[in-house]
């Protein structure tokens, strides 16, 4: 099987989609309900909002791709950066690097965790913001989920705030993290 990393386009909304329906539930802290994340990921990770961010010149948005032995190519993993400042008021008292990006989304279906796809798409992700002008990336992740901020870490981020990210009607508590490009 063979990976690959490239730019996302218009024809790649429903794959990512797909890829978020799995995906985001697995980052939620175990007391968010079953219908807050179906809300969530029908509102905001839809094939239609994706075709929006898709469309939206303030952002990049990147796919993982597997191509089996078939030639049967398939979305496995993405993610979305922000670039600009941040409208959150507490990210943008939290952060020390300016001009800024967000890593917004990044996201790895199950199966392929410790393959080194999302490495490679952490990598990609930040060369796209640096490209784009950024010094700074900063991401917002659940206070809860130890196995993200560890990968984060890794890749350079570090803990400079917090914020709050809205799941139904619950408001999740999340760290800020942040790292020079």
């Amino acid at each position: 099987m063979t990976v690959t990393i490239r730019s996302a386009e218009a024809r790649d909304a429903r794959g990512l989609a797909s890829v978020a329906a799995v995906t985001f539930p697995l980052a939620c802290p175990p007391h968010t309900t079953e219908e807050a994340k179906a809300a969530f990921v029908a509102t905001m990770l839809s094939e239609e909002k994706f075709t929006e961010y898709l469309a939206d010149d303030a952002r990049v948005l990147l796919v993982a791709e597997e191509e089996d032995a078939d030639g049967v190519v398939e979305a496995i993993g993405y993610t979305m950066v922000n670039l600009g400042e941040p409208t959150d008021s507490d990210v943008s008292a939290a952060i020390r690097i300016r001009p800024s990006s967000e890593l917004s989304k990044c996201y790895v279906l199950p199966g392929h965790h410790g393959a080194g796809v999302a490495g490679g798409l952490m990598e990609a992700s930040l060369a796209a913001a640096a490209q784009a002008g950024a010094s700074g990336m900063w991401l917002g992740v659940n206070e809860e989920n130890a196995r993200a901020q560890k990968f984060y870490a890794k890749h350079g981020f570090e803990r400079v705030g917090s914020k709050q990210f809205l799941v139904g009607d619950r408001l999740e508590d999340d760290w800020v993290m942040e790292r020079p490009l």
